[in-house]
């Protein structure tokens, strides 16, 4: 368990200047524990006087800001900090699933060709929707003075992670859900995958052959990424041992999907012949292109971002 004023600092100082914080550190931990003595100099707990400091103190957000001299502003400062929250829940999702939906809705309308382009323009269109319509409202409301009733900020809204953790619970539980929806659909698409065959039967998308190797192969590299998840979350940062099992199973998944689109065995025959689009040897292999090109920029992505995070907690 880390004392509050431990816990006010992290909250603090993780949005200021890097080559700032270590000053910033000790002259915000002083003046916390000045204030702290003086009022249990007029006989106060040392716990009720560091929770009183704290609040006097006030959000740690925007105490960053004043450090690092940046205004909290774009539509107005009453309703800044409660807009981007918004703005960053509402971006980290809803464009990639609507993206997803309307490409899914294209390739099940047979116009296979269009489903990513299609997927793409309605995520980019989500994302000026949403940055528009939302912005549009809270100006509204701060330029009208409606009070909107939000809870003032309190000491206890200080989240233990943010001390010396590099690894958050929202990011370990996002990247487990994402592995186990991918985990389950490998199994699924083979019973169940929208896709209606000449005979009105399912139409597997990955083809049914590599259910004797390389399907039970990959599942378990997935399987064994979950576990990685969870020995990050414990280590609570990245360290070089794993960006090294990172690195291992990154190539474990990438080096048989790359080799199998190559070869023409990663996707069902049937499901290709099934679209007259794909079924194009011209146009089956762009996708195996756009599937080799973006495999390896994410598995490079993901190793190059875990190795620089391994360095920056060493250094």
């Amino acid at each position: 368990m880390t004392s509050l004023t431990d816990r006010y600092l992290a909250a603090t100082l993780r949005t200021v200047p890097a080559a700032r914080r270590e000053e910033i550190a000790t002259e915000l931990r002083g003046s916390i524990e000045d204030m702290i003595d003086g009022r249990r100099a007029d006989g106060r707990d040392a716990e009720a006087a560091e929770r009183e400091v704290l609040t006097e103190l006030g959000n740690p957000a925007q105490l960053a800001a004043r450090y690092a001299d940046r205004r909290l502003q774009l539509i107005g400062p009453t309703y800044y900090l409660a807009w981007e929250r918004l703005l960053k829940l509402l971006l980290s999702f809803i464009p990639a699933l609507v993206g997803v939906i309307v490409g899914l809705v294209e390739a099940t309308d047979g116009n296979g060709g269009d489903a990513i382009g299609a997927g793409i323009a309605a995520a980019i269109q989500t994302v000026v929707q949403i940055g528009f319509w939302v912005t549009l409202v809270f100006a509204l409301l701060e330029r009208t003075n409606t009070s909107l009733n939000l809870p003032a900020w309190t000491v206890d809204q200080l989240q233990e992670d943010y001390v010396n953790r590099q690894i958050k619970p929202v990011d370990t539980v996002a990247a487990i859900g994402w592995l186990v929806l991918v985990i389950a659909y490998l199994p699924l698409q083979h019973f169940h995958s929208f896709v209606p065959g000449d005979d009105g039967g399912n139409l597997p998308i990955l083809d049914p052959a590599l259910w004797s190797f390389w399907l039970p192969v990959l599942m378990a590299v997935l399987v064994a990424t979950v576990g990685l998840e969870f020995a990050k979350f414990r280590a609570g940062r990245w360290t070089w041992p794993l960006v090294g099992v990172n690195a291992a199973l990154n190539v474990a998944f990438a080096a048989p999907v790359i080799w199998l689109i190559s070869a023409d065995r990663l996707l069902n025959p049937d499901f290709v012949n099934r679209w007259e689009w794909l079924s194009r040897e011209e146009n089956l292999n762009n996708v195996a292109t756009v599937v080799i090109v973006g495999t390896v920029l994410i598995t490079a992505w993901d190793v190059i971002d875990s190795a620089i995070k391994a360095y920056r907690t060493r250094h």
